[in-house]
């Protein structure tokens, strides 16, 4: 039988111990496959946050996201919960999962026969 992952205490332990320090975890374990990897590995940007920024993320998605059932379950106000949703927002990086294609995008479809000359050309007008 695989041993139990670290409880949930110790990532909070190691939490409060960084101090908003930046952590970088060197070693990687997979228990069921008992396969180790070692190198430097960035942790997410979520659990980058604070454990009570972890704690506030967790409930606000678990309230599906309603800020009411935000301001009954924290106990304050919808400016409070916005502020602090603004705040942890500044602090996480947004990822465009559709960016707008570049020049250089249109341009290696074009050479990778992905679209036609005119269709770049209408693609490269575009982006002006």
């Amino acid at each position: 039988m695989a041993p139990n992952p670290k409880p949930a205490s110790d990532w909070q332990d190691l939490l409060r111990m960084a101090d908003g320090s930046s952590l970088v975890v060197e070693r990687v374990r997979f228990v069921e496959k008992q396969i180790s990897v070692e190198g430097q590995f960035v942790l997410p940007e979520l659990a980058r946050l604070s454990m009570e920024d972890q704690v506030f993320i967790t409930a606000f998605v678990r309230a599906h996201g309603s800020i009411k059932e935000m301001e009954q379950v924290f106990g304050v106000s919808y400016p409070t919960i916005k502020a602090r949703l603004n705040r942890i927002g500044g602090l996480l990086q947004f990822v465009d999962t559709n960016p707008s294609p570049s020049r250089a995008d249109v341009l290696d479809r074009l050479k990778g026969g992905e679209i036609s000359a005119e269709e770049a050309i209408r693609a490269l007008e575009a982006l002006k």
